[in-house]
């Protein structure tokens, strides 16, 4: 009976969530973050149904230190878009426990304007120690939202590790967070993050901390000049802005349309969105022979013995690998 009527669920969620419905679509997260392969079956069905109805949202993804004021950037961002009539999902991608998996999911207290419009849906998800602090279905829940009607979709990351080419790999616009500081402070930048920024935006640019806030610019604007762009068509802005006071924020947004704008006038969107798919297929190839390999019991045993034999020297890392992809033959 119940293999019977789990089509016709996913059939219901589909059409639920197309419709807008918030429930709907918190059940189908949940469902693709599932662990369990029944789940994971079902959501595969669920996304494959859904697929016509994606693609159509601008994807941002938001990445900076701690402290840089990421959740009151979107609230105040989101905020402005929503009064704009746009409809704005956040994924926000919170620090997770390596030991228990749990979770800070703090966000949405950060974001009080934002989680109390009808016209926001925001998710925090653990990222379960996932490389770059996004969570492992990050990309599963962008397409989600985008069924649902959001056409506005951010992603904020935890702001450690390698997160950035986890983030430009799924979004169309990678944004990056400063803060003011002295020319010194640039001496520690990331060169790997400015490079894949399409906008480097400085925060807390008021009061007393203005003039830093324009100095810092202007030297970020002088590293971007001795680096290469990630596109010829597009050469990185650097703005200020007060994600507090709300000043900067039209200014921010239109940036990204601009660079929207560009991108499609050269083909580039179009080129990235197919490399990031087949990406995201690889990517996911790899996580199905990974949890095969620690799911069946067979062959956890026979991986383990492998192991045993490469930590005591009895076998070398590169026939101990061809070993174990035979086991997935």
């Amino acid at each position: 009976m119940v293999e019977k009527k789990t089509p016709l669920d996913i059939a219901t969620l589909a059409r639920d969530l197309r419709t807008g419905h918030r429930a709907a679509l918190a059940r189908a997260i949940t469902l693709v973050e599932s662990r369990r392969s029944d789940h994971q079956a079902l959501a595969r069905e669920l996304l494959q149904m859904l697929l016509p109805d994606t693609g159509k949202a601008v994807r941002v993804g938001i990445t900076g230190s701690p402290g840089v004021g990421k959740s009151t950037t979107i609230d105040a961002l989101g905020t402005y878009l929503i009064a704009r009539g746009n409809k704005v999902a956040v994924l926000a991608v919170d620090p997770s426990s390596a030991r228990s998996g749990g979770s800070i999911l703090g966000d949405k207290t950060r974001m009080a304007r934002l989680s109390a419009s009808d016209a926001a849906f925001i998710r925090p998800s653990p990222s379960s120690g996932t490389l770059g602090g996004v969570a492992a279905k990050t990309r599963e829940a962008m397409l989600l939202c985008e069924a649902a009607g959001f056409d506005v979709v951010l992603v904020e990351t935890v702001g450690i590790g390698q997160s950035e080419t986890a983030v430009c790999d799924m979004t169309d616009f990678f944004l990056a967070l400063m803060l003011p500081g002295g020319g010194d402070e640039l001496q520690g930048i990331k060169k790997g993050l400015v490079e894949l920024a399409d906008m480097i935006a400085i925060n807390k640019a008021d009061g007393d901390n203005l003039k830093r806030a324009n100095i810092t610019a202007a030297d970020y604007r002088g590293a971007l000049h001795i680096l290469s762009p990630r596109s010829e068509h597009w050469h990185p802005p650097v703005v200020t802005y007060s994600a507090l006071a709300g000043t900067g924020i039209a200014e921010l947004w239109q940036k990204v349309l601009d660079h929207r704008k560009a991108m499609n006038a050269c083909g580039e969107f179009a080129a990235r969105r197919r490399y990031q798919q087949v990406k995201w297929m690889w990517s996911m190839l790899e996580q199905r022979m990974l949890a095969r390999l620690r799911s069946e019991a067979s062959v956890r045993a026979r991986v383990k013995k492998i192991e045993s034999e490469v930590a005591d020297g009895h076998l070398t890392p590169a026939l101990a690998a061809e070993a174990i992809m035979k086991l997935l033959h």
